[in-house]
């Protein structure tokens, strides 16, 4: 084990973000790994570059993404949630390395985001770190 993950939190409702990062912290320690570098971010949409940043270091295996992108009176969360999450998986390719997407949204409410805090949380780690060991 001893995975090196690198954690990319979005500060955009961060009454729900920030709590999920410290149960991501504490779930990658309970399972063997260690968060080696974590980059805070204005929002999911913003996501992709620290992604790439952290892709990029020799000490990371992998990267957890953590967000909630709440639903409001246009498209605009699903324009977010659609394209951050697209190159998540961009970058996760082109540099072999796995990206989770722990994203919540689009067309979620707040109460939705806040009843999933924990469930995303550790589910982004745990699939982060399956990839690891089944991709070594």
């Amino acid at each position: 084990m001893n995975e090196k993950i690198g954690i990319v939190v979005s500060d955009f409702n961060a009454d729900v973000t920030h709590l999920m990062a410290k149960i991501a912290e504490e779930h990658a320690s309970f399972l063997g790994a260690k968060v080696t570098k974590t980059i805070r971010v204005p929002g999911a949409f913003d996501m992709p570059l620290a992604i790439k940043i952290l892709l990029e270091k020799k000490d990371i295996d992998g990267v957890v993404t953590l967000g909630a992108v709440i639903e409001g009176d246009t498209d605009h969360d699903n324009i977010v949630a659609n394209n951050a999450a697209r190159k998540m998986a961009d970058l996760s390719v082109q540099y072999g390395k796995p990206v989770s997407l722990g994203v919540t949204g689009p067309k979620i409410s707040h109460a939705g985001a806040v009843d999933r805090i924990d469930e995303y949380s550790k589910r982004s780690v745990e699939s982060c770190l399956k990839m690891i060991r089944r991709l070594a």
